[in-house]
């Protein structure tokens, strides 16, 4: 019988629960054999205890260096639970014969609610109210400059990337009564933008034009620092940029600059370069900046969609069909 590696830390109690919802949904797929490898091993003990899988589920972001994976006569997927792969050498498992593939948008409703939580909570200051309250002076010193302040109606919004994400995003949007507008490297079909509610603009022009950029796209060569200096020189005096995807997308020092200066007005972020951010970063004490923890897949519809995903996807490999959601090794 064909057999996927959940492989983590078992001494973690995260990983211990999820085993067990790993179990219960394998139930479903009685042509897949689920084995659970300590990865706190030594690595030649769980090399050894590796060597008939066909699949491998990392528990958490480890990496997997291509002596390891070349060991691994039988596999044939590497399965994550996150929607980014970033971590992963994905052309080198390629070589292999070794795909990866990620969630298949199991927290892609968490993340487009998210990105839309930050555009509000930067339009209209929540974080700053919520904090005045708590500190026990209501509204004083919150609410002075009333034209810092704005609904979401009839603003453009830009989207950076319409995957399963931001697709989701361009979705919810129609109901605030915004225009949405999107740039992507992929070419998706007519149906598929129709449903989104959304409109295609190169890059530049997204960004000339957009009250909110938000971003939407993988961590890769290509990403890398694809928001710079030249990009929120584009960008409205007025606009705030919105980041629900990986840190190192965003140049974060050129948007200290871009908000120090008044090139932007704010951003929304649930991500940063460095995580944890570095307790001496001044990111998040910036006026119209809201930094939450990475922490916006947070559902627990996210983690029984991501299981279930998860499951299915190595069963295919068992069965000896090709895996869904494959990530491009690039």
């Amino acid at each position: 019988m064909p057999v996927a590696v959940l492989l983590g830390p078992m001494s973690d109690a995260r990983v211990s629960l999820r085993n067990a919802e790993l179990s219960e949904e394998a139930k479903k797929y009685p042509e897949l054999e689920l084995k659970f490898v300590d990865s706190e091993q030594p690595v030649e003990e769980v090399l050894q205890q590796c060597q008939d899988a066909v699949a491998l589920i990392p528990a958490g972001n480890r990496t997997f260096d291509t002596e390891f994976i070349s060991k691994l006569e039988n596999l044939r997927l590497i399965q994550t639970f996150s929607a980014g792969t970033d971590w992963m050498d994905k052309a080198a498992l390629a070589e292999l014969g070794v795909s990866v593939s990620n969630n298949g948008g199991a927290n892609a409703v968490a993340v487009a609610e998210h990105a839309v939580i930050l555009m509000l909570s930067v339009e209209r200051k929540i974080d700053r109210q919520i904090d005045s309250v708590k500190n026990g002076t209501w509204m004083a010193g919150v609410g002075g400059d009333r034209t810092e302040f704005h609904t979401l109606v009839g603003k453009r919004i830009g989207i950076v990337g319409l995957g399963r994400i931001g697709s989701r995003v361009a979705k919810r949007l129609q109901g605030w009564e915004c225009e949405v507008v999107y740039y992507d490297v992929v070419d998706h079909d007519d149906e598929y933008v129709e449903a989104a509610h959304a409109k295609f603009v190169e890059l530049d022009e997204l960004l000339e034009t957009s009250d909110i950029v938000s971003l939407h796209v993988p961590l890769e060569r290509t990403t890398h620092h694809m928001i710079s200096d030249r990009e929120f020189a584009l960008m409205k005096s007025s606009a705030i940029l919105v980041n629900t995807c990986r840190g190192p997308v965003v140049d974060e020092a050129a948007l200290k600059r871009a908000l120090k200066d008044g090139q932007i007005f704010g951003a929304g972020l649930d991500v940063t370069e460095v995580e944890p951010i570095e307790p001496d970063n001044d990111l998040p004490n910036l006026p119209n900046v809201v930094v939450t923890p990475h922490l916006a897949t947070r559902a627990l519809e996210s983690e029984q969609n991501a299981t279930a995903n998860a499951v299915a996807n190595v069963a295919r490999v068992a069965r000896g069909e090709v895996p869904e959601w494959v990530v491009p090794p690039v």
